[in-house]
């Protein structure tokens, strides 16, 4: 995967020299370099096999003396507090570098296929020095064709592993189940549950190796029926947490891996007309504002979205002027910010 071409670069072949060597016309192998899909598969083939033989650089399609240099930023959705802080974090580090950057949602609508990366065609376009991808899971096709146009990209707290060699910004997430599960255990629970989002996601299995690893520290079982799966939502969190009430010996604390789960933990509880903390400690993870709107406030996990955001950025504009960073992955650390749904077992 080449994703460290410099947009400003002028050394290197030209697109007729790799339309010559592909046997190709310019106005095709310009269609390849730019996306299009009107190209036959192997007129395709041999235009990126040439791109790739003689190092040919993507460069913007407008004067850079003149204009402001983009970056792109990719989110599921433009409204809500998590897409908030990662574009706070995006324009602080973009004023800082001297980049305007353009948002695009990517999501489907209800019943409808997903986008066929719309904001792909525009940000080439434009020229943009590169893409901050706040996706959960980029699709394949929108890695090949950013790979193929030689886009340099970082993503940002991916939910599932990325392929080898992509660069990523996320939370440290063992630490952060660790440390949340040391705090209820210093509050004296030892019946800790964990609601967690999908198996598969990389932050649900960081965070419950965590729970797992403080327990463990504290001489405790892990007690399978404590470990819950779900979607990683309120109606999710609040069906796990009804399943949980339901055991022989309930839980007296519960670690949910998101404060959104947590607040749905807050829904079951309600339902049983039972309170937090008094019957139940509920710790969440994110520290968005609903953790502090929420009756009682929640103690949660806090992973600086913000800071990630601008992370990110960093690393992609050292990617568009050459440099390659020395991991794939980089996570900024966690803590705990203590408020009122955590106190001991029956206070």
């Amino acid at each position: 995967m080449v994703r460290t071409g410099s947009a400003s670069a002028t050394a290197g072949p030209t697109l007729a020299v790799v339309a010559r060597e592909a046997g190709v016309s310019v106005p095709t192998a310009s269609k390849v370099v730019n996306g299009r899909d009107d190209v036959a598969p192997d007129t395709r083939r041999r235009v990126t096999e040439a791109l790739d033989r003689l190092g040919y650089v993507r460069r913007p399609r407008f004067d850079t003396v003149r204009t402001p240099r983009l970056v792109d930023l990719v989110v599921p959705a433009l409204d809500g507090p998590r897409s908030g802080a990662v574009l706070h974090g995006v324009e602080e580090a973009a004023q800082d570098t001297g980049l305007d950057v353009v948002v695009s949602a990517d999501a489907p609508r209800p019943g409808a296929a997903r986008a066929q990366c719309g904001w792909l065609d525009r940000l080439t376009a434009r020229g943009s020095v590169g893409v901050l991808l706040n996706l959960a899971e980029p699709t394949p096709s929108q890695y090949a064709r950013l790979d193929q146009l030689r886009i340099p990209y970082v993503l940002l707290d991916p939910a599932v592993e990325p392929p080898p060699g992509v660069v990523s910004v996320g939370a440290a997430n063992w630490q952060g189940g660790v440390t949340a599960t040391e705090h209820l255990l210093s509050l004296g629970h030892e019946r800790i549950a964990v609601i967690a989002g999908p198996r598969r996601t990389l932050c649900a299995g960081a965070r419950i190796a965590g729970y797992r690893s403080a327990l463990a520290s504290a001489g405790l079982r892990l007690r399978p029926e404590y470990l819950r799966h779900g979607r990683a939502d309120e109606a999710g969190a609040r069906i796990r947490m009804r399943e949980l009430l339901d055991l022989p010996e309930p839980p007296t604390a519960v670690f949910a891996c998101s404060d959104r789960m947590a607040l749905g933990v807050y829904q079951a509880l309600a339902e049983r007309d039972l309170t937090v903390p008094h019957d139940v400690s509920v710790v969440g993870f994110d520290d968005l504002p609903e953790a502090r709107w929420a009756s009682p406030s929640l103690t949660t996990v806090r992973q600086p979205l913000a800071e990630m955001a601008a992370t990110a950025l960093r690393l992609l504009v050292r990617m568009a002027d050459g440099h390659r960073p020395e991991g794939t992955r980089t996570e900024l650390s966690t803590r705990l910010v203590e408020r009122s749904s955590t106190a001991p077992p029956g206070s």
